[in-house]
């Protein structure tokens, strides 16, 4: 029990007893990873997989369904079992899992549910790397990081004299709010024992253990490239880093290896050539459910619609949302209304829209044959005071808004250009709805008269195609792959 000091064991111990728990609460489990004691007694091992059972359809809805084209679940799953068939726990069932996002992305929850995004799929490029990410999450699932961390929070309220709120209903409790907690970070300490184990695992599978720190570099230059595709400072990385969830740094996978005490095979395997065939064709960024963004246009082909927002707004195609901004602070926001679709639209921004904001000059507009209406209020932000112009259009037999948010002081500066976004929402052309098709990873050789020049000419990403060329690839911008290198670009 590492974590708590003797003085703070024995005011715990006194707690528990006097409230009545089993001795059972009281105690400390095995680490079974690491052989230490670690204090897990608010969450047994059958709960964790009671909540992983319970959640897991959950958080596969949430993260965008599963993604089964191609064989790349049973790749991830056979990369995943190896590793598992090397860890401390070898017999214990694992479900891995590969969620239809674009966002990089990894976790796990209690019970062996293992998940990865294809976003993060079409960023790694070589088996060690994905395997480098499977064996970190197997880790945190085998040291029952879920468990120490609830645990401990349990104690935390106990001190804190809300022992009736922290019991609750018992394990109907833990369950309903166990795996939403094991999402949020965990501990520098929990963070770096996860690697050791990753290392570990990866190690003993005869993977090269320097594949961490390879897919941690890219990591830091996708999060680079994705500040500056937002229009922020590319060294302004926090908001899109897959690491502000799993802080890591190369000098913590340097502690990982050191800890981990394991000596790698003679001859190490990447398997460029076995990731980089089964990620052949796999989706890149946004699905057609989601929609596209392609420059300052957004498309969504089946709902049959499109729209523009001005020069100089950066746009994210968001799950429930799609969101632009400037670098002065306003924002456009494009979501549903659902609430609008069986009532006049002029009433739903009067009486729907919102029971704290209270929208002033309502009128019925057109917009290109479209049903629509708006209204404006002021309102006070933590950025300071906005105007606030709603539009409401109805577009079949579905109802969708426009959020033009702006400050107070610059709000007739946007007047022109936030008019001409709302009535460039309008259906698809024929035309559109053929050639508005998904990105894709394609995998190319380096051939000796490719140039780098070549490939990116080969990207059909509408901005920054040398950046992300360089970034997919783990190259600096302007670096040619080497000779006959597999290589990945983005192409229809």
């Amino acid at each position: 029990m590492g974590w708590l000091h003797f003085k703070h064991k024995r005011h715990i111990a006194a707690l528990i007893a006097a409230v009545g728990l089993t001795a059972g609460l009281a105690g400390c489990s095995t680490n079974r990873a690491t052989g230490e004691d670690t204090f897990t007694a608010f969450m047994s091992p059958s709960e964790e997989k009671k909540i992983g059972a319970q959640e897991h359809p959950k958080m596969v809805a949430e993260f965008g369904g599963k993604y089964d084209e191609k064989d790349l679940p049973s790749y991830v799953n056979k990369v995943g079992q190896k590793l598992v068939a090397v860890s401390e726990t070898p017999n214990e069932k694992f479900t891995f899992t590969v969620l239809d996002s674009p966002v990089i992305n990894a976790f796990a929850l209690p019970g062996g549910y293992v998940y990865i995004t294809r976003g993060l799929a079409a960023l790694a490029s070589n088996e060690a790397e994905l395997a480098g990410v499977l064996a970190h999450e197997i880790g945190h699932v085998v040291a029952r990081h879920s468990a120490q961390r609830y645990s401990r929070g349990m104690i935390t309220q106990i001190l804190a004299g809300g022992l009736s709120a922290a019991i609750g209903n018992g394990a109907g409790q833990i369950i309903g709010t166990g795996a939403n907690a094991y999402l949020k970070s965990f501990s520098r300490e929990h963070e770096l024992e996860a690697d050791m184990l990753g290392i570990r695992y990866i190690t003993r599978a005869g993977y090269d253990p320097d594949a961490m720190a390879t897919f941690l570099e890219k990591l830091r230059a996708h999060a680079r490239l994705q500040a500056m595709l937002a229009g922020r400072s590319p060294d302004d990385v926090d908001k899109f880093d897959f690491m502000a969830t799993h802080p890591r740094t190369l000098d913590r996978i340097q502690q990982a290896h050191a800890r981990a005490n394991v000596t790698p095979a003679p001859n190490p395997e990447l398997g460029t050539v076995r990731y980089m065939t089964a990620i052949d064709g796999i989706l890149y960024g946004d699905g057609p459910d989601e929609g596209y963004v392609r420059g300052t246009q957004f498309f969504h082909v089946p709902l049959d619609f499109t729209f523009e927002v001005p020069d100089g707004f950066s746009m994210v195609n968001q799950p429930t949302a799609v969101v632009a901004r400037d670098q002065n602070g306003a924002q456009i926001v494009f979501e549903g209304a659902p609430s609008a679709r069986n009532t006049r639209l002029d009433t739903y921004l009067r009486n729907g829209f919102s029971d704290r904001i209270k929208l002033q000059n309502i009128e019925m507009i057109d917009i290109n044959g479209q049903e629509a209406a708006t209204g404006s209020a002021d309102v006070s932000l933590s950025s300071g005071s906005s105007r606030l112009r709603v539009v409401v259009i109805r577009h079949g037999d579905a109802a969708y808004q426009f959020l033009f948010v702006v400050p107070l002081n610059q709000a007739d500066k946007y007047n022109v250009a936030l008019r001409r976004t709302t009535y460039s929402f309008r259906p698809l052309t024929r035309q559109e709805q053929k050639v508005h098709t998904p990105l894709r990873i394609k995998v190319r050789a380096a051939n000796p008269e490719y140039t780098l020049q070549t490939f990116v000419d080969d990207m059909q990403v509408d901005r920054e195609p040398a950046a992300t060329f360089a970034t997919l690839n783990g190259l600096s911008v302007g670096q040619a792959p080497a000779p006959n290198a597999l290589v990945k670009v983005v192409r229809h």
